[in-house]
């Protein structure tokens, strides 16, 4: 019997779960922003917009990350 080569990830499938997880995490913070504007409270909810920009940038560093890793696995 020959070993099996190590079967690799569908890089399809990595990339249909990019938008989720952006989704997710975006979403995430934003709640963090409205309880923290529930608890502080603040004329212009500076909090949830702020977090949520956050967020926003958390998730593009994400999808970053993981694209140069699918990437790499390519090559």
């Amino acid at each position: 019997m020959t070993p099996s080569p190590k079967k690799q990830p569908n890089r399809w499938l990595a990339l249909i779960n990019i938008p989720i997880q952006m989704g997710i995490i975006i979403f995430l913070f934003s709640l963090l922003g409205q309880w923290l504007d529930g608890k502080y409270p603040n004329s212009n909810n500076w909090y949830t917009k702020g977090i949520t920009v956050l967020g926003v940038f958390v998730a593009m560093y994400n999808v970053l990350r993981q694209v140069k890793e699918i990437d790499k696995n390519e090559s």
